[in-house]
């Protein structure tokens, strides 16, 4: 069976995502096949997945940039290549007009996923798009959206782990009247709605097996049925689907289809954590800051030094989304300058900044710089202790300090306190 000509014309960028296509609808077709020996079967199949598993191997930038100049470097000795650094390749993107929609950073993942995501959306190809939670799957699904050919028509997003069972094909096809108790007319479905469009499969891990079949049908047929109709609608809707959880592995364990992975995976995408995007913290925080301080009208919040320190180091289980949580709660909690009081409590050091603070000391050059970084903890802690303790009355403080009020003033400033902040609400 000949499924393509190396030799013929060159190929464009998408060949090799074309060809993975024509492999798996070869293995679906095969599977279900009643005139051929079942060994002839099995053997096809093993071909189909070696085939699929080489092509599968090749790096993003083999499948769709080298793909593209194969035929010229066989004919002509290869030039080298300047590697372009992170920003300049941030920059050819603004230079080629990318839209962005709020992604920004340096990091190279990053940038890889922006870059097969450029190159992806002219097309009409299915985009499978990976990561953990809070790593901004969607976005880059607005992102595919917003630079291809159909930014102007409808971008519908669904959360597939959000729908009961028994609305699932309802909410996905649409119903007629009648069709069920509650049916009192006729309803477009996310797929009619997204027509001409893209519609956006959020957690597709979650789908039952009974949707997944539903799924791959309109996705062979591109054709739909209202519950309740026997009429097919012709649906013309580009799909970028979305997970953070590993769909070879429910694979193997039986939840997700095999052919539906294949179907929506032509184009993957895979999002980095923000653990690894640590150069990015500063430039997320600041913009969060600023975002939450205006969603709030009021001013920003100035992070005390210890928090900032926290806040870069902290590792972020719940990425990109965390992030932004956590300056929303610190603009609305703070008064002028926020402390580590302000962080969600789960994740507060047990100690206020005991752990910060001796890294700060064990990273000191000298025995005093470490015995006064030692003693500014201590006094810190100290004073926080005590306004939790008087409710952030200053006087009472004073009165049981047996302190001078204007010198216990100065202290607080000092270390960036504010007596309001200890208050009882």
């Amino acid at each position: 069976m000949k499924l393509y000509d190396p030799g013929g014309e060159r190929g464009s960028a998408m060949s090799y995502a074309a060809l993975l296509e024509k492999i798996e609808i070869m293995r679906s077709t095969l599977r279900w096949a009643t005139r051929i020996e079942r060994p002839d079967i099995e053997k096809l199949l093993r071909q189909a997945n070696t085939l699929r598993d080489e092509v599968m191997g090749l790096s993003h930038k083999e499948r769709f940039v080298q793909a593209i100049g194969t035929e010229r470097r066989v004919e002509m000795p290869a030039e080298p290549v300047a590697e372009l650094s992170t920003g300049e390749r941030r920059q050819a993107l603004l230079a080629r007009s990318f839209v962005f929609e709020g992604t920004f950073g340096d990091n190279p993942k990053l940038l890889d996923a922006l870059e097969i995501a450029e190159k992806a959306a002219p097309t009409d190809l299915p985009v499978l798009v990976d990561g953990e939670s809070g790593t901004g799957k969607e976005l880059m699904a607005k992102v595919i959206h917003a630079n291809g050919s159909r930014v102007d028509k409808p971008y519908i997003s669904v959360n597939c782990g959000a729908i009961p069972d028994n609305l699932l094909e309802s909410e996905l096809f649409g119903h007629k009247r009648g069709a069920f108790t509650g049916a009192d007319k006729d309803r477009k479905g996310k797929f009619e709605s997204a027509h001409k469009g893209t519609i956006f499969l959020d957690e597709i891990g979650e789908l039952p097996l009974t949707g997944q079949v539903k799924l791959l049908r309109v996705l062979q047929s591109h054709e739909i049925q209202r519950v309740g109709s026997d009429e097919t609608i012709s649906v013309d809707a580009r799909i970028v689907a979305a997970t953070n959880k590993n769909l070879r592995k429910l694979i193997e364990q039986g939840t997700f289809r095999e052919d539906l992975f294949y179907r929506l995976s032509v184009i993957h995408v895979t999002l980095p954590p923000l653990r690894e995007r640590a150069d990015e913290i500063p430039l997320l925080i600041a913009y969060y800051g600023d975002e939450s301080a205006e969603a709030l009208k009021r001013r920003p919040v100035a992070l005390s030094p210890r928090l900032r320190e926290f806040l870069l180091r902290y590792t972020y289980p719940g990425n990109i989304r965390e992030l932004r949580n956590i300056m929303y709660r610190i603009s609305c909690l703070a008064g002028e300058t926020a402390d580590l009081a302000h962080l969600p409590e789960d994740i507060r050091p047990a100690t206020q900044g005991a752990a910060v603070a001796q890294e700060a000391v064990a990273a000191s050059t000298s025995m005093a710089e470490a015995k006064r970084l030692a003693s500014d903890e201590a006094e810190r802690s100290c004073l926080e202790r005590g306004l939790q303790e008087v409710g952030g009355t200053v006087a009472e403080l004073a009165r049981r300090w047996d302190m001078n009020r204007s010198h216990l003033q100065i202290l607080l400033k000092k270390h960036g306190l504010h007596s309001k902040d200890f208050r009882k609400h």
